[in-house]
């Protein structure tokens, strides 16, 4: 990866909708080479895909947590089971797999706070395979939709 891809990547991550032309443009190259590098860095895996990013409140979620989760069992079934339950829930929006007294970190939507219990008691809890669940809840969002750094020190 040269200068040229880590311009590309850090212009995409600002705005994915760009037209070729429009990031050739902002990167300085031909929109031939740009499409030629993006479709590269497409079939590398460096980009994954591209979404629309929605504003949480205008969709009427005002609810927020980080659910920290303790497995009752470590086994590769019940690990396997957890993680299906984490794939097939919209309200699960991020998952991390996590060091220290808990094994899986979850962020949460809910239209409230009362959502976040529901989500918790029956989703969560009623599964069988949670021994315990520490919740932080969110009171504000201080930078969300960070971009990955393309050049790291």
């Amino acid at each position: 990866m040269d200068t040229l891809d880590k311009t590309i990547l850090a212009e995409l991550q600002k705005d994915g909708k760009l037209s070729m032309q429009d990031l050739a443009d902002r990167v300085n190259s031909s929109s031939t080479q740009c499409w030629r590098r993006v479709r590269q860095l497409q079939d590398s895996g460096l980009i994954l895909g591209y979404q629309a990013i929605l504003d949480s409140g205008a969709m009427g979620l005002h609810a927020m947590a980080y659910i920290h989760i303790a497995l009752k069992d470590h086994s590769e079934q019940q690990v396997r089971d957890f993680l299906h339950i984490v794939e097939t829930n919209d309200q699960i929006i991020e998952c991390c797999s996590i060091t220290g007294d808990h094994d899986f970190m979850l962020k949460v939507v809910a239209r409230s706070p009362a959502g976040l219990e529901r989500f918790i008691m029956k989703r969560l809890l009623s599964t069988g395979l949670v021994r315990e669940t520490r919740s932080n809840f969110v009171l504000r969002e201080c930078k969300s939709r960070g971009a990955l750094p393309t050049d790291v020190i």
